[in-house]
């Protein structure tokens, strides 16, 4: 009788709940808080298949994305039952997505029309430089006045620019009005609150600020940047803030409860880690990396090649709040690069052993631009290199670079970011999932050379959308006054090495940098029809033949000595 009366008494306790869907690039996730206490209560995580259809493009599937996100929920809401916590209490859901990923569908049959391409997929590239070519001086910042952005493959309206001229179902859907595009978050939040029976097609302003169709200055679509990508706006998503109610829930266990918050990945982040001051920062580590600068209630323009994106709107009242974003393509790719494609790890635990047993690279240093370079070079053409190989060099001083390459990219935004904003950050909030990794943030605080801050509940991303949708109006059930914010525990990094050192380094990863430019170009790489072949060059042609001479001559030497 007595544990029957603890469980009902715990449920009493517990209070009003609420949730987030946390749908990223390799995986689904569905989490539970305590609207009071911040507290984690449970989770379900599912892994989302990444297909590569050809070299630089990257699809995953709507439908696959949709599924995990029930079975997410279905598994949570048993988790949570097993430990007497009645699901009535939660009282909303927020999502939070990654960001850019473009999805368009047919609104009366609910199917997609073709894969959902990924804010990393590079098949954009020519379409980039046709849009670059019209500009006036061929300006790639030429939007960037309206948008914060600049023209890229990274962003929405050119993969759906893509779409619309390479796939045929995508071209006759748009003629005939069927046609729905949304990111992440709005196929979502349309399938959920009914699909074809009535979902509602919206998105955020956090999403739509990453699409380079909307103005950061007016918040809404800008029918000027629609006509430059030739886009109809009517397959738009209407544009809400990013805490409020948008639609109910239509199936599932939680049929009913409202779903009342919506944030990019990277916003919701700066949300979970209580970043409301402006000048108050936090990176994400993930499949990219991810820092923003919370700037305040004035968009602040970039002179040094970060973006300039909407943070979050609290509310259809409240005020929007800019950040300066600076995005790295690479981060936890290269760990799945090193275990998938090289196989000289089986885990992401064992990257950090294997770094760990060396301490240092030993001069080896590893530009991770397998999809370009993003913030601050926005160079597609730039592909991945490892320089400073010796006879000596093994797979854990590349393990040991790989890491340094994941803080050196940190560091070179947070430089631009200093430059910016004219008050260097003091110290760094981190988050995601490659935090786990001890060596990696006690790295990131010896090039930075400011301590670096971990918080020990690592789910910022998903508590950034449960409060979201915890605050809306109408669930009013989180509150966001600074008072009432949960004081969360952290764990703090600080440098350990001198700051020559850390110069010396981050020179070097600079002159590797630039080695990496300018790799992939379009252009053919002769002139003319002359066949080019390395024995063109007469020095070079003598240098390879020797050199070829000389080994056949060791390999017989080595033969007789044996």
């Amino acid at each position: 009788m007595n544990g029957t009366m603890a469980a009902s008494s715990n449920r009493i306790m517990l209070g009003p709940l609420v949730a987030a869907i946390d749908q990223g690039t390799s995986s689904t996730r569905f989490l539970v808080f305590n609207a009071k206490t911040a507290e984690l209560l449970s989770h379900h995580q599912v892994e989302i298949k990444q297909s590569f259809p050809k070299e630089g493009w990257m699809e995953e599937d709507p439908k696959e994305i949709l599924q995990s996100v029930y079975e997410c929920m279905d598994r949570t809401c048993e988790k949570l039952t097993q430990l007497n916590i009645d699901i009535s209490n939660i009282k909303a859901i927020g999502v939070t997505n990654q960001r850019e990923t473009t999805i368009v569908w047919d609104k009366e049959t609910g199917e997609p029309l073709y894969n959902a391409i990924v804010w990393l997929d590079l098949r954009t590239q020519s379409t980039v430089e046709r849009l670059i070519n019209k500009t006036p001086g061929r300006n790639k910042n030429h939007l960037k006045h309206k948008t914060g952005l600049p023209i890229s493959t990274y962003f929405s309206a050119v993969k759906l620019r893509w779409l619309m001229d390479n796939v045929e179902k995508v071209h006759e859907a748009v003629l005939s009005h069927r046609a729905m595009f949304g990111t992440v978050d709005s196929w979502l939040i349309w399938c959920l609150t009914g699909g074809k029976k009535g979902g509602v097609h919206c998105t955020d302003v956090t999403n739509a600020s990453r699409t380079m169709l909307f103005n950061i200055h007016t918040m809404d679509w800008d029918p000027e940047l629609c006509k430059y990508f030739d886009i109809p706006m009517e397959i738009l998503p209407k544009v809400r803030s990013s805490s409020e109610i948008y639609g109910l829930m239509k199936s599932g266990p939680l049929t009913g409860v409202p779903i009342s918050g919506c944030l990019g990945d990277q916003s919701a982040a700066l949300v979970g880690q209580m970043c409301f001051k402006d000048g108050q920062a936090k990176n994400t580590y993930g499949t990219g990396c991810f820092l923003l600068k919370n700037v305040g209630t004035k968009p602040v323009m970039s002179d040094h090649g970060l973006l300039t994106t909407v943070a979050y709107k609290l509310g259809r009242d409240k005020p929007a709040c800019y950040a300066l974003e600076g995005s790295v393509a690479i981060a936890g790719a290269v760990v799945r690069w090193l275990k998938d494609n090289l196989g000289i790890i089986q885990t992401s635990t064992e990257l950090e052993k294997l770094a760990a047993d060396v301490g240092t690279s030993y001069g080896c240093y590893f530009v991770p631009a397998f999809s370009g370079l993003y913030a601050p070079y926005w160079e597609p053409s730039a592909r991945g290199i490892i320089c400073g190989l010796t006879q000596f060099t093994n797979r854990s001083h590349l393990a040991f670079a790989a890491l340094e390459a994941v803080c050196f990219q940190t560091r070179e935004i947070l430089d631009a970011m200093n430059q910016d904003s004219g008050i260097p950050l003091s110290q760094l909030q981190v988050d995601g999932g490659m935090t786990s990794n001890r060596l990696l943030m006690q790295l990131q605080a010896d090039i930075l050379c400011i301590p670096v801050v971990k918080p020990s509940m690592p789910e910022t991303t998903a508590l950034g959308a449960a409060m979201a949708a915890g605050a809306a109006e109408g669930v009013s059930v989180w509150s966001l006054n600074p008072e009432d914010l949960t004081e969360v525990t952290s764990e703090k990094f600080e440098p350990q090495i001198n700051p020559e050192e850390s110069e010396l380094r981050y020179a070097r990863w600079k002159k590797a940098v630039q080695r990496a430019m300018n790799w992939e170009t379009t252009e053919p790489v002769n002139n003319g029809n002359e066949e080019t072949s390395i024995f063109s060059s007469v020095p070079l042609g003598f240098y390879i033949l020797g050199s070829m001479f000389m080994l056949i001559g060791a390999k017989y030497i080595a033969a007789g000595q044996k």
